[in-house]
């Protein structure tokens, strides 16, 4: 079947798609930045990547006509707190009409339960493209979740992040809040196996665990299986701006999507009761087993998506190709190059930079810079990186972004997402025995010179011994 994927660098679409791949599909892969998404990582034959645009309607004819199914998985949780809701109405709207111009049978939508009269912005924004999508000439699944568990996944990552840091939890009321988690390969199960099923075509289903926990359950019951004593004090005081500050603070996600989350953790997520599970002969995870499930995969550094692949910065999301090119006139720039003996050697510890590995130098001063990136609002260094020696262009690191990662050439290049009074990229090549190091900034005003110079003795130390560090060190996987 020939079968449209939108959304397949988000958690979801990319964990979906070598499930299809693996079943003999034809997968277009629909995406707004190809340099986003690799598709020679798939090394399939039946794999293609259209550009598309879903606020642009004119990129929406580069989508083929002659479709079987769709998948529509585009979430806008983790950008703008304000616009989000608009935003995904607007893409829904014109999805439905490209689509009726096709020939497509069923259009599969992963959105949220909404089993309440007084819902969230998040999800009552999710329910509206749901009712946009249903006017469509197509059959519409829906699969309604809640919270997904899975390595990676944002509701997962703040819960393992509260109970691995804080012994003691003062807790909002929220942690009360009923919700039915489900493993997120239970999510794919469902996506999977109701693709042109007929007993789901017109139909909204709620799909969840086999359990109904609060989120106060939940945290207990990761700390029993991680081994930890772990106690929660309820204060029924805290507002959820205040909430949406401590998950900030203390967790791992940025604000944008401690907000939204707030908002939605207040809201009861439990499922209307159906027998979709039977008729596709899924049988459901429990929570303790998909937290077991989540680790293990951690362990061994299989994470295959993660909440932190959402783009902070609208213009990097929008065209990373631009911010491919780095900028020559008006930066500032410290570049540094040394002679090496094993490139293969370098090239391993340059791909296994950041995360538990750390910067080579100084490991406690970057954390110093990303606690001061979190006061101020940034994303800090608690994103660190999914697998600790392989890196894929579009991918976090650290309070970096991957704008490229190429073994072939060479080249390893970031963009820094951190707070800074202007823009930043670091680069690594190797050319003939010769490791080159490039940091370069291109200030804002007269504050970005200051914020430059300013910090250029340290800067100077820092990259001296960084590089020095990449080249002399030992490889943790030779390539």
């Amino acid at each position: 079947m020939k079968i449209l994927l939108t959304g397949v660098t988000g958690y979801i679409g990319k964990r979906l798609l070598p499930v299809l791949l693996q079943q003999g599909h034809e997968v277009i892969c629909a995406v707004r930045d190809p340099h986003r998404f690799d598709a020679a990582e798939f090394n399939s034959h039946c794999l293609s990547v259209v550009v598309v645009n879903f606020l642009d309607e004119t990129t929406l004819q580069n989508i083929p006509t002659n479709l079987d199914a769709a998948y529509y998985l585009i979430h806008s949780m983790s950008s703008s707190t304000d616009d989000f809701g608009k935003l995904e109405e607007t893409c829904a709207l014109n999805f439905m009409n490209r689509l009726n111009q096709t020939s497509v049978k069923q259009v599969i939508y992963l959105g949220g339960i909404v089993n309440s009269d007084h819902l969230s912005e998040h999800l009552a924004s999710r329910k509206r493209v749901e009712d946009v999508l249903s006017k469509g000439n197509f059959e519409l699944t829906t699969l309604r979740a809640g919270i997904i568990v899975g390595s990676g996944s944002a509701s997962f990552e703040i819960i393992r992040d509260l109970v691995e840091k804080l012994p003691i939890m003062i807790a909002p009321r929220w942690v009360n809040t009923r919700s039915q988690p489900i493993a997120v390969a239970d999510v794919i199960q469902y996506l999977s196996k109701v693709l042109l099923f007929p007993g789901a075509y017109g139909q909204a289903f709620d799909i969840g665990g086999p359990e109904i926990l609060t989120y106060k359950d939940m945290l207990l019951r990761m700390a029993q299986v991680r081994g930890l004593q772990r106690s929660i004090i309820t204060v029924p005081v805290m507002s959820p701006k205040l909430s949406s500050y401590w998950l900030y603070f203390v967790t791992s996600t940025s604000y944008k999507l401690a907000v939204n989350l707030v908002n939605s953790m207040k809201v009861e997520v439990v499922c209307q009761p159906n027998h979709l599970h039977r008729s596709l002969n899924i049988r459901l995870t429990p929570y303790e087993q998909a937290v077991s499930r989540a680790f293990d995969k951690i362990a061994q550094q299989e994470v295959i998506s993660s909440w932190t692949d959402a783009v902070n910065n609208i213009d990097l999301e929008n065209d990373m190709a631009r911010f491919m090119k780095i900028p020559v006139f008006g930066c500032l720039v410290d570049k540094r190059c040394l002679p090496i003996e094993d490139e293969t050697r370098v090239l391993s510890n340059l791909w296994s930079i950041g995360g538990d590995r750390g910067w080579y130098f100084g490991d406690w001063l970057w954390r110093i810079r990303g606690l001061l990136d979190k006061t101020i609002g940034g994303v800090g260094l608690r994103r660190g990186r999914k697998n600790q020696s392989h890196i894929s262009t579009g991918e976090s690191l650290d309070f970096w972004r991957v704008l490229l990662a190429s073994r072939k050439d060479k080249r390893l290049l970031l963009y820094a997402e951190m707070k800074l009074p202007g823009e930043a990229w670091l680069a690594f090549d190797i050319r003939d025995k010769m490791l080159f190091q490039t940091a370069t900034f291109r200030p804002k005003g007269i504050l970005g010179r200051l914020y430059w110079y300013l910090l250029y003795p340290i800067h100077s130390i820092m990259f001296s011994r960084m590089i020095r560090g990449i080249a002399s060190a030992k490889p943790l996987d030779p390539i």
